[in-house]
């Protein structure tokens, strides 16, 4: 048992490493999102379980919920009859989202600099980016498609997850 416990432990603290270098979050709300990945994907934790969990402050806590929720990386539910919130990570679907509007606002650039390119263009260097610029274009609309591809099927498979729920 005390295996498992190891494993939970070095498992939240990778998903932190991660998700700092990732979404540049802060070392508690990176560990906040692993624990919630690892711990919550059930029935969600509450506020004083976090706490718990983390052995944090709970100003920090709190102050480190509000930027996950904020940023669509968590969210919650209530009971009825229950004042408390059941803090759980935000469906895959919705986390790959984001990395969407990442690429589009991308592709935007990539296109402005094409056609800056287009219109100054005056040696053989600048030849060169152009090239790798259109070459990079064509890889990230690959990977928009690629994510696409992979967010349907993440809503397929949670659409069918909570039928079954």
């Amino acid at each position: 048992m005390a295996t498992i416990q190891k494993e939970r432990e070095e498992l939240i603290e990778m998903f932190g490493i991660h998700f700092e270098l990732l979404y540049n979050l802060p070392p508690l709300g990176s560990r906040i999102l692993g624990l919630l990945i690892v711990d919550g994907c059930k029935t969600g934790l509450t506020f004083e379980e976090i706490v718990e969990k983390m052995g944090a402050s709970k100003s920090s806590i709190s102050t480190n919920l509000n930027l996950l929720l904020k940023m669509d990386k968590i969210n919650y539910y209530t009971l009825s009859g229950d004042r408390k919130k059941y803090f759980k990570p935000s469906p895959f679907s919705e986390r790959l989202s984001n990395y969407i509007k990442i690429l589009d606002f991308e592709k935007k650039i990539i296109d402005k600099l094409i056609t800056y390119r287009e219109q100054t263009i005056s040696c053989k260097e600048e030849q060169c980016n152009m090239e790798n610029v259109k070459a990079y274009k064509i890889h990230v609309c690959e990977v928009e498609e690629l994510l696409i591809k992979t967010i349907e099927k993440f809503k397929e498979i949670e659409i069918n997850n909570s039928k079954n729920n």
